[in-house]
């Protein structure tokens, strides 16, 4: 009897294990700056934050806000893969964007091989503003599930 309440348990337990579902964001950020100025980068935090330590709730009766420090939430331990930029001094460059292509497509061939879906894609474009600007980045965030 112990042991079929053992192995209920313990099927029960796996059944649990296997409904709930780990997220991991990796980010890709392609500099869109002229001239090639800019860095490329994918990124990818080796480190878990609890954003619960970094919350305030904010209430009529009480307005205190979250006094975290910035350096308390910041990753200190990341991966981080160099990209190309889009752009070099002769305009755009898409032999630089199927290299970042090939980098992407084997970050995220690895994510798979090691048990993570790719879940959902998010991207936006922070282009330059006008003239004198400089400034422009294309960021992807992959979000993977397991």
């Amino acid at each position: 009897m112990k042991k079929i309440l053992f192995i209920a348990f313990v099927a029960l337990a796996a059944t649990f294990e296997m409904n709930a579902q780990q997220y991991k964001v990796i980010t890709s950020v392609e500099s869109i700056v002229p001239n090639g100025l800019g860095r490329s980068r994918i990124v990818n935090a080796l480190e878990d934050k609890d954003y619960r330590e970094y919350t305030s709730v904010q209430t009529e009766e009480d307005n205190t806000r979250n006094k975290s420090k910035r350096g308390d939430i910041r990753v200190k331990n990341f991966e981080e893969t160099k990209l190309l930029n889009f752009y070099n001094l002769g305009g755009i460059r898409f032999q630089n964007i199927a290299a970042n292509d090939a980098l992407i497509t084997s970050m995220i061939n690895d994510m798979i091989a090691n048990g993570w879906e790719l879940a959902f894609v998010n991207s936006a474009v922070e282009s330059e503003g006008g003239k004198g600007d400089g400034q422009g980045i294309f960021i992807t965030r992959y979000i993977f599930r397991k």
